[in-house]
């Protein structure tokens, strides 16, 4: 089985792919990855950070004022947690001057 990519580097090429007006097959051939692999990432992506509804074997009914405030809660749960992620690392790196060598 082949060694799974970094996530540090999923995230990256998931924003390329976002951003860019490049197709899906360009950018995963630019990063070295098949279009299927590129696709699944932005399609776990997309349902992760609340843009695209959550399979339906995942969940038993509810209404569509549920599923949109449960999209809107995890997109602004991934947020927060990309903050603190941002926050943690800044503080190690000032961090790092301050203490005695």
């Amino acid at each position: 089985m082949p060694k799974p990519y970094p996530a540090e580097f999923r995230r990256d090429v998931i924003a390329v792919a976002r951003k860019s007006e490049a197709s899906v097959a360009q950018v995963a051939k630019d990063f070295g990855i098949s279009e299927t692999c590129l696709q699944r990432w932005l399609k776990i992506a997309d349902r992760e950070d609340g843009f695209a509804p959550p399979n339906s074997s995942d969940r038993g009914g509810g209404s569509k004022d549920e599923s949109a405030e449960l999209r809107e809660l995890r997109r602004r749960n991934k947020l927060l947690e990309q903050e603190n992620e941002i926050l943690r690392r800044a503080t190690a790196y000032f961090a790092r001057d301050v203490l005695p060598k």
